[in-house]
């Protein structure tokens, strides 16, 4: 197997500190060695962080991202730290939601692209965000993202 693709890559394998925020951030990608083939990635951030945009309150949320490479894959450390550059920002649900889909698919460009943002609750409501790229694709297996509703404590 070659190790040509991970050759630019700059944090894996390497110390690398948080980024200050998404715009700092750094998203590597590696070719596909398997671009002839459909198959879904899924991603799964099950302790993401922003802060509230007015009162600078913590958020959390249940992240899940799926999508179906076409030439590139997200390198997971790259990804990583871009999630966590997302800690000190003030970006309201829906905003953190949709920005994180939409620099994956600037990135990457790949055939399609969901992800579920399953916000605890702000006020006693919990908001879940969800966004795609277009209809699901034929021909491969997408599971579920099996995230429950909030249910609070029972």
């Amino acid at each position: 197997m070659t190790t040509d693709i991970y050759k630019n890559l700059s944090q894996l394998g390497q110390k690398s500190e948080l980024p200050e925020s998404p715009e700092a951030a750094v998203l590597e990608r590696v070719k596909n060695p398997q671009e002839n083939t459909d198959y879904i990635i899924r991603f799964t951030s099950p302790e993401f962080t922003s802060l509230c945009p007015i009162t600078s309150a913590p958020d959390f949320a249940h992240l899940v991202i799926d999508y179906l490479p076409d030439n590139w894959l997200i390198e997971s450390k790259s990804l990583k730290l871009y999630l966590g550059s997302f800690r000190n920002h003030g970006a309201f649900h829906e905003d953190c939601t949709v920005s994180i889909a939409k620099k994956l698919v600037e990135t990457l460009k790949p055939k399609w692209l969901r992800i579920g943002g399953y916000w605890y609750p702000r006020g006693g409501i919990p908001i879940d965000v969800f966004y795609q790229t277009g209809p699901e694709p034929e021909g491969v297996w997408i599971p579920e993202q099996g995230v429950a509703p909030y249910r609070g404590r029972g």
